[in-house]
């Protein structure tokens, strides 16, 4: 990157009277914008040319990171390489060029595409029938969430509003929960970081109308109590939700329909390797048991057979309409794609090697860094930051963080994992590195990091001024955020 001149805000680049772009002129009626809709003053962008523009946000660009250039163990937010068939396929004309005011007739590859995917789900998951319109995994979370709640309303149990939530839950579980105007009751884990199910016997009665689970759970463990704690549930009249944000270590191996589950959600854009950088777009399907399809929002996929072609129905009993027509369809294929190019025989196989890599990286850095939990894990892991003998105890002021350890591996090329997160541990660090990455990328991992534990130990003021080969090093996080600086 030139960090001379193009590193600068672009305000700061800005100069007065320059132009990037010249509009043809106007041979249509020109139409004044009504005085109450103008604006006061006019707006204060900034004036570059075109070069600079380009030159400017292309520089900028090359401090992207992403699966494209490096590896990325981002726990329960699975960074995922995204392989360039799914994209080839996306951009095929059929499906780009579509649009949902055309006649039926004319879409019936992509409503074929859009239906197999969802019977492909349903297989997966063990699960009825899916909708594919969430348009992210909150979205899908949301959407489960009213759909129990509109199916005990429709029997009368209106008050059936608690939803339980393990301690150990993601964060969009609760707010889900809250936003659709339900209780949320937490439910507590063992010292071995699964649902405590004597605690859960306490909290169940007939305001019960689900509890939320996560398997394997936040912290990478199997809940391989979920069919008392499913019994348990439905005895009270509840349904059994599943998070299933991250099915990694799940595919082809083990069903949450299988396990009692009612309803749940999927990632395409983790689980089934789609983009999801810079915000989105996402997808979030979500998957009911039979006697909960009528509540899948309109419009519903399906293959009239009278006309032998797929067409779209509206349920009565159906939530509306969720987000514009099916969805962010090119999501949608390149899921497809994905699972076309493993067939059945391999998707297993991708689970499988989810555990093993996830396995192999926290047995060779447990002697360094704090596992509070021993034990198998499944897709992802969580260490307690650094072991106090090269840390320091947690409890010193002085002790070497999470945070300087995330921020150092940037030196090295690495993106950190997920930091602080779940609340169970102080210096929390969940690392997932996918089924994708070979032997010797995880080893010069390991190495990176049982280095920088030995410079923890050793040399403790690099941590602290880490990252010392980015473009930006250390901010200052709180003023950052107090004080953001926007323009020039």
């Amino acid at each position: 990157m030139n960090n001379k001149i193009y590193d600068k805000l672009i305000f700061e680049l800005s100069k007065e009277g320059r132009c990037a772009y010249s509009l043809p002129k106007n041979g249509f009626a020109h139409y004044e914008v009504p005085a109450a809709l103008g604006r006061a003053k006019e707006a204060e962008l900034p004036e570059v040319d075109e070069e600079t523009v380009v030159r400017h946000y292309t520089n900028h660009s090359g401090n992207n990171f992403g699966v494209d250039n490096g590896f990325y163990p981002l726990g329960s937010c699975t960074m995922k390489y995204n392989p360039k068939i799914n994209e080839e396929v996306a951009a095929m004309p059929g499906f780009n060029n579509l649009h949902p005011l055309q006649p039926i007739e004319t879409a019936q590859g992509a409503l074929s595409a859009h239906d197999t995917l969802r019977k492909c789900l349903s297989a997966l998951t063990g699960l009825y029938d899916f909708t594919l319109k969430p348009c992210a995994g909150a979205h899908g979370e949301l959407a489960g969430l009213m759909i129990i709640r509109a199916y005990h309303e429709a029997n009368g149990q209106m008050q059936r509003t608690k939803v339980i939530v393990p301690d150990s839950a993601h964060g969009t579980n609760p707010a889900s929960a809250a936003v659709c105007g339900l209780e949320i009751v937490e439910v507590k884990s063992t010292a071995d970081g699964i649902v405590d199910v004597e605690d859960l016997k306490g909290l169940l009665d007939d305001t019960v109308a689900a509890m939320m689970m996560t398997n394997p759970n936040t912290l990478g463990l199997f809940e391989a109590n979920i069919p008392e704690i499913a019994k348990l549930v439905h005895d009270c009249g509840g349904l059994m939700y599943y998070d299933g944000a991250n099915l990694n270590p799940m595919l082809g191996v083990c069903r949450p329909g299988d396990m009692g589950f009612d309803v749940m959600h999927i990632n395409l854009h983790k689980t089934f390797s789609t983009p999801h950088g810079g915000g989105g777009p996402g997808s979030g399907p979500v998957g009911v048991r039979k006697g909960l399809e009528d509540y899948l929002p309109n419009p519903q996929v399906y293959f009239d057979e009278v006309e032998q072609q797929y067409a779209m129905r509206f349920s009565k009993e159906a939530l509306g309409s969720i987000s514009s027509w099916l969805g962010n369809f090119g999501i949608l294929v390149r899921a497809y794609a994905y699972l076309l190019t493993l067939g059945h025989e391999h998707i297993a196989q991708a689970a499988k090697l989810s555990v093993l890599n996830a396995n192999y990286i926290k047995e060779q850095l447990k002697d360094y860094y704090e596992l509070p939990i021993e034990g198998l894990c499944k897709h992802e892991f969580v260490f307690d930051g650094l072991r106090a003998e090269y840390g320091g105890d947690h409890h010193d002021p002085d002790h070497a963080t999470t945070l300087q350890v995330a921020k150092r591996l940037l030196d090295f090329g690495f993106h950190a994992p997920t930091i602080y997160f779940p609340l169970l541990f102080h210096e929390a660090m969940m690392i997932e590195p996918t089924e994708n990455e070979s032997k010797e990328t995880l080893d010069r991992f390991i190495e990176v990091l049982k280095n920088i534990a030995i410079e923890a130990r050793d040399n403790r003021e690099s941590l602290r001024t880490a990252p010392h080969c980015t473009p930006i090093s250390r901010p200052d996080d709180v003023k950052a955020v107090r004080e953001p600086r926007f323009k020039f």
